[in-house]
């Protein structure tokens, strides 16, 4: 097993699936129950059992969210929980909560236990403590600078993960109360409406009903919602601040971001250890990250200053240049066909690109769509439905098609 690890979302079987392909070392992902992603897919105790096989086979760790702020019933129902997920050899559970955490060591002795960023660990003394009471890793707050982490990896032993990309909380380390007060959804319990994505308007208290427009662009405005995160030019310097591990934020999104961005990441984390003196962000990686759906990135607290290193602090929209359109299934070396899953409409005409892991994208030239019967399609116009393309060659598993949009 490598020493760093990049660890991606698996929100879904199928997502999980991505990221493996496409070069994870590690996913988290989450049961129907205890985490803080209940829009997420998320796994039942059959399709959990099968992740972790799966994962297994291609080396990569799976780690399980416990990491809500537990209530009594929860406490009461999370011991048969453990023992399932401790039975079925999950590499890691990730706790915010210390009773959780130490009904985990009472159930399943040998379980490793990971401290959830919901822990809000900002300084070496707790990162000791969390050590103290069994935790084999933290994952820090986001709040943080590389120097401060830099000191809690100096004066801790315990592993260090940090996030080092996608969206970032309005609140600190993601413990907000506003889904809970505006939506009647607890965000600490795993259901956020994400009420700092609403767009808002000024009211002033003796006009009520007169809303004021405070406009950003033609959207309105979303005056909470913060850049994406993207630290990509850090990686060596939290290489060597003691960082193990590197998170990548995203369970509820795609198949196509958890490939394109574990990809990338891939790649950025080796070329370091493979030539440390001679890193750089290449720019193809930057181009491969704008192709996912995204806030302008920041690189948020890591300078010490906040959100003010990147102006303005606050985006007010997500921005996509690039629409997942299908995935590849299979090839039919006979009729010289792809096999693909329509996940967004194109049609004949169209240019897609392809991803594929380990390899460079490539264009493709939609000169002709069959449905099964070999009949000739204008458009693949329906959600899952599956169509075939000319190529001259087959295609690596996990394989991805994307149309450029038209900005």
């Amino acid at each position: 097993m490598r020493k760093h690890e990049i660890v991606a979302p698996a929100g879904s079987p199928e997502k999980l699936a991505y990221a493996v392909a496409y070069g994870a070392d590690a996913v988290y992902l989450g049961g129907n129950n205890f985490g803080l992603r209940a829009a997420a897919a998320n796994f039942d105790r059959d399709a959990m059992t099968r992740a972790v096989q799966f994962a297994r086979r291609h080396n990569v760790k799976v780690y399980v969210t416990l990491n809500i702020f537990a209530r009594n019933q929860d406490i009461e129902a999370l011991p048969r929980y453990v023992h399932f997920l401790d039975q079925i050899g999950v590499d890691a559970v990730i706790v915010s909560d210390p009773g959780v955490m130490s009904l985990v060591r009472a159930t399943a002795p040998g379980m490793k236990i990971h401290v959830s960023t919901q822990a809000n660990t900002t300084n070496w003394r707790s990162a000791r403590v969390w050590e103290s009471l069994g935790a084999e890793r933290v994952v820090l707050a986001r709040e943080l600078s590389l120097e401060e982490i830099r000191g809690i990896g100096e004066q801790s032993a315990v592993e260090l993960e940090v996030f080092v990309h996608g969206a970032m909380c309005v609140s600190y380390s993601g413990r907000c109360l506003l889904s809970g007060y505006m939506a009647g959804r607890d965000a600490n319990l795993g259901d956020c409406a994400q009420s700092c994505r609403w767009k808002y308007q000024l009211v002033e208290e003796k006009r009520p009903g007169e809303y004021f427009p405070v406009c950003e662009d033609d959207g309105g405005t979303y005056i909470l919602s913060s850049r994406d995160l993207c630290l990509l030019e850090y990686l060596p310097a939290l290489v060597q601040a003691g960082v193990t591990a590197f998170k990548i934020e995203g369970r509820v999104k795609s198949a196509h971001y958890a490939a394109t961005v574990t990809r990338v990441y891939r790649l950025a984390l080796d070329a370091y250890l493979a030539d440390p003196a001679g890193y750089r962000v290449q720019p193809e990686w930057l181009a491969e990250i704008g192709k996912v759906s995204n806030r302008h990135y920041t690189t948020g607290f890591i300078n010490g200053t906040g959100f003010l290193n990147s102006p303005p602090p606050l985006e007010s929209i997500y921005r996509r240049r690039y629409t997942f359109v299908g995935a590849v299934l299979d090839y039919d070396p006979h009729r010289r066909l792809l096999q693909v899953e329509q996940r967004n409409r194109f049609a004949r005409g169209e240019q897609l690109e392809i991803l594929s892991p380990g390899m460079q994208t490539q264009p493709l030239d939609v000169a002709q769509i069959l449905d099964g019967e070999g009949r000739s399609l204008d458009a693949a116009p329906h959600p899952r439905q599956v169509v075939y393309l000319p190529w001259s060659h087959p295609l690596p598993a996990f394989s991805l098609l994307r149309r450029a949009d038209k900005v």
